[in-house]
């Protein structure tokens, strides 16, 4: 039996009749595919869509020829912690320079949702700068191929906003704050502050999708971000218009390496239409969630962690060269020991210390080299014992030896939920680790210094350097639900800055004819070449990428080209 249906016999176990969401990449009658699971088909591409089917049918997708690659969906979440003058944005909106608004441009927020009513998304004549507003969580009438949520056009807003009771006909609230305070620095126009806190694109026309809570508010799922993304670019192209897309949101569950089909998909979404999509690097850098290792022949490595208060359940992904055979071993903080598992246990569950582990040996897949040993902790009756665990790795067959191991985000599991001797390198959140994608890290413009919590990289073969690049992430004044504004950290509120840069380097682009293909890969290729490199050091880096925004530095390099 192979690690998919291991994975699956894994489910099997809990409730066949579970509702399950598969991502898949496929060719041929997608309609077809679906018939024969008896399953609920959103189409993303040619060829990505997602299936939502009983638990039980899931087994039945390995017979089908036309299913080339399956996965279950990631639970993701947002990258919570303005310098529009260091990011040279403000200048370039001035009507003695540029002149752009982002004026003819979508921009695209995926998040948790948005205060409709704050004057800041609203035109001068009090209608709502919102063309549709998705809300996932809510139930009715979603888009035309999805399933879920409930799509509120321009229109229904315009009347929610002169009645008494704007809710009773737009029943919309951002209980986090969250999205409103992303979408305020990509496209707010200050109209609460007359003008003052204005974010980088004020005139671009807003697209905005509010994500399904899981577990908690601030959690969801990697196939809704995907749908997301799928809307975004059917809107887009549907109104002939260009889009820039934000999402401040990010997992440690997968290698890191660009191989997912959620990673995957976003490079192909990339691809399409006239688009740019940003994504936050996440704020992992001193979460202590990252551990690397490298193993000779024989050799055992202890890796500890320690489980903070109230945790119920948590995962380590390890991921390693597939030529290697390692034994693990799990001790509990009594000294109760799983004994080794080797290779040949595909599936093993032990309880240790009111803990229930589970631990899955997987495969390498069509598009990952490397094997990833999957372990998950579940406390039997509630939370598991906040103390220390072991996990002893041991290397019996060496040809490289290097493996890496991530603890689930900070906000699923608290900063006292860490590895004792973590590595920070290596600690971009997916999907800024998607290779077309713009990934935004995060440094404090007052300081002039790297931020601590922003995510890191690495060089990888497959597609160089992330970051791409990073901007303010620190103390950044943005709207805020209820109708002010308010102070957020976090690289959650650097990616907008990028998002917005690209709506108006896209409407001097496209809108204003003077380079119609800026888009894509060109966006990031200007913004990385032009990016403030202050430092002494090699560029790009895992820290800065290739610099800090700059967008008169961009903008006057464009016109040059475009001489």
């Amino acid at each position: 039996m192979n690690f998919q249906q291991q994975l699956y016999k894994q489910f099997l176990t809990y409730d066949v009749n579970q509702i399950l969401e598969v991502i898949i990449k496929h060719h041929g009658d997608l309609a077809l595919i679906a018939e024969q699971l008896d399953a609920f088909a959103e189409e993303l591409d040619e060829n990505y869509a997602i299936l939502t089917l009983p638990a039980y049918r899931v087994p039945i997708m390995i017979d089908i020829p036309e299913i080339e690659y399956y996965e279950l969906p990631k639970t993701v979440s947002f990258q919570m912690r303005r310098s529009m003058d260091i990011t040279c944005i403000h200048p370039v909106q001035l009507e003695t320079s540029y002149n752009l608004t982002g004026k003819g441009v979508l921009i695209g927020i995926i998040d948790s949702g948005i205060d409709y009513t704050h004057p800041d998304f609203r035109n001068p004549d009090g209608s709502t700068r919102i063309l549709y507003l998705w809300d996932q969580t809510a139930e009715g009438s979603p888009p035309s191929g999805f399933r879920n949520g409930h799509l509120f056009t321009k229109d229904d807003i315009d009347r929610a906003l002169v009645s008494d009771d704007p809710l009773s006909i737009v029943p919309e609230q951002d209980i986090i704050g969250h999205g409103t305070a992303v979408t305020g620095i990509a496209a707010g126009n200050g109209a609460a502050s007359d003008g003052i806190e204005k974010g980088a694109a004020p005139e671009a026309q807003l697209l905005i999708i509010k994500l399904r809570d899981q577990q908690t508010s601030s959690l969801v799922k990697s196939t809704d971000i995907m749908r997301s993304v799928k809307f975004c670019l059917d809107i887009a192209e549907g109104l002939e218009i260009p889009i820039s897309i934000n999402i401040s949101y990010g997992t440690n569950d997968g290698s890191h390496n660009g191989d997912s089909l959620f990673e995957r998909y976003l490079d192909s979404a990339s691809e399409q239409w006239k688009s740019v999509i940003c994504v936050a690097t996440g704020n992992e850098g001193s979460a202590g969630h990252h551990f690397y290792g490298k193993l000779t022949q024989g050799q055992t490595i202890d890796v500890e962690f320690a489980i903070g208060e109230n945790i119920k359940q948590l995962y380590l992904t390890l991921w390693k060269c597939f030529a290697d055979t390692f034994i693990i071993e799990m001790i509990s903080p009594s000294g109760l020991t799983t004994g080794e598992i080797n290779t040949t246990q595909f599936l093993t569950r032990v309880t240790l210390d009111n803990v229930r582990i589970t631990v899955i040996y997987g495969q390498p897949s069509h598009y990952c080299f490397n094997q990833e040993i999957y372990i998950t902790m579940e406390g039997v009756n509630g939370a598991m014992p906040s103390d220390l665990w072991q996990l002893k790795v041991n290397g019996v067959k060496i040809v490289d030896g290097a493996f890496n191991i991530w603890l689930p985000m900070i906000d699923m599991i608290t900063n006292k939920t860490f590895f004792l001797v973590p590595n920070v390198e290596d600690t971009i959140t997916i999907p800024a680790t998607s290779c077309r994608v713009i990934s935004v890290g995060g440094y404090s413009a007052l300081l002039n210094t790297s931020a601590d919590f922003s995510g890191r990289g690495l060089p990888y073969v497959r597609f160089g350097q992330k970051p791409d690049l990073v901007a303010p992430a620190v103390n950044i004044l943005t709207t805020a639900v209820g109708g002010g504004y308010d102070v957020f950290s976090g690289t959650s509120v650097a990616a907008p800055f990028v998002t917005g840069s690209a709506a108006l380097m896209m409407q001097w682009g496209q809108i204003q004819n003077n380079d119609s293909f800026l888009y894509g890969q060109r966006v990031k290729a200007f913004l990385c070449r032009n990016a403030e490199r202050n430092f002494p050091v090699e560029y790009p880096n895992s820290i800065w990428g290739y610099g800090i925004l700059d967008l008169c530095s961009t903008m006057d390099d464009m016109v040059f080209y475009k001489q």
